[in-house]
């Protein structure tokens, strides 16, 4: 057996972490020391999304050592690799226009794109680099290791590379899909098709439980579900309900278990995707096929995605400024709009960062603020 088959036996056992897609290239990519680090953090309990992240990363920095250097990356990494990765990656486009060697090499740039692990144009954006260089000091911690991230020299070429990089790109979806957005999105699946009760079981249950990763989404499982009393409505009438056992997340620690509510119209929607897709246990949201028939396995967290851009193109708006992270930021400035407390917002959304979530209130609330009403 190659090392690359052997590589690729191993990763099997841990395929919950890894991008369908990419796995074989994976095999190929990563060394026999990298895949053990990936076992030992999936032994020691580590979050599915935290090592999803790792993974990645992880994935990334061999993909450029190799096109960068010629070799895998070293362990510990040394000083002036780490500055290298920096200027590779931050950098400022002006002055690549009369310096051809400033920034990341154009033959480095051709064999990662061509490898489909580069997808932009320009320079990283600041916040992408350090959270690699970050899962790249913990992946090193994990190795027994002691690195040099926090050296001066390194801190200085960040500082400096910051400063050059121009403003950070916009969020991962340009424009929250808020309540009105998704009353279009809906509109588009309001049949009695598969693909109609999914999606719109989809687009409902991320919304209405919080802004629900994609992730997220695409792992959930029949047995996470669990039908709870119902709820009085407003008129009095009895509202169904049922609470999402998400285990452990990417904010949640170890052992603690975040548990989410629907209640209402969503339940609805979910119940009859699982009724008509004949689910009871296992993934909840699969693929169907042209011919109708809903695979066994899990939908990919991109295929999430590409619902919600679908949605989006049916609806008539541009697909560019919508995604399924549009769900989660949507989630949170509707609830800004309708008056949620914070608190409460983020006890459905799971956000630890209160400045993160704040965010969405703040522009809430100074669209309808007095400050932007002086002159009205």
């Amino acid at each position: 057996m190659s090392a690359v088959d052997r590589r690729a036996e191993q990763l099997d056992t841990i395929a919950a972490v890894l991008l369908t897609d990419r796995r074989d290239k994976l095999a190929e990519l990563l060394t026999d020391q990298d895949v053990e680090t990936l076992k030992h953090l999936v032994n020691q309990g580590m979050g599915e999304n935290t090592l999803r992240a790792l993974t990645s990363d992880l994935a990334y920095l061999e993909a450029w050592s190799v096109a960068a250097t010629g070799s895998p990356l070293p362990w510990p990494a040394p000083e002036a690799l780490l500055r290298k990765f920096v200027a590779h990656h931050l950098w400022d486009p002006s002055r690549r226009e009369d310096d051809a060697e400033h920034g990341m090499p154009e033959a480095v740039t051709l064999e990662l794109r061509q490898s489909g692990f580069l997808r932009t144009a320009g320079p990283h954006a600041p916040a992408t680099v350090q959270r690699r260089l970050a899962n790249w000091s913990t992946l090193t911690k994990w190795r027994g290791l002691d690195g040099v991230f926090s050296s001066p020299s390194v801190k200085s070429a960040m500082r400096h590379a910051i400063r050059a990089t121009p403003l950070q790109r916009r969020r991962k979806s340009t424009k929250a899909v808020t309540g009105d957005v998704l009353a279009k999105l809906l509109a588009t699946c309001g049949g009695d098709s598969l693909c109609d009760l999914r999606d719109r079981a989809i687009l409902m249950v991320a919304f209405a439980s919080g802004g629900r990763r994609r992730s997220e989404l695409a792992g959930l499982r029949r047995e996470q579900l669990t039908v709870e009393a119902p709820v009085v409505g407003e008129g009095g009438s009895p509202l169904p309900s049922l609470s999402i056992h998400l285990g452990r997340t990417k904010n949640s620690g170890l052992s603690q278990d975040e548990v989410v509510y629907l209640t209402g119209r969503p339940v609805d929607a979910l119940n009859a995707w699982l009724k008509a897709a004949k689910i009871d246990s296992g993934s909840v949201f699969r693929a169907i096929d042209r011919w109708g028939n809903v695979s066994r396995r899990a939908l990919d967290p991109k295929a999430v995605n590409d619902i919600v851009k679908r949605r989006v193109a049916a609806a008539g708006l541009e697909r560019a400024e919508f995604s399924a992270h549009g769900l989660r930021s949507g989630y949170l400035t509707e609830a800004a709009n309708l008056g949620v407390p914070l608190p409460e917002a983020m006890e459905q959304s799971r956000h630890r960062s209160v400045q993160q979530a704040s965010s969405y209130y703040n522009s809430a609330t100074r669209r309808s603020g007095r400050a932007a009403r002086v002159l009205s």
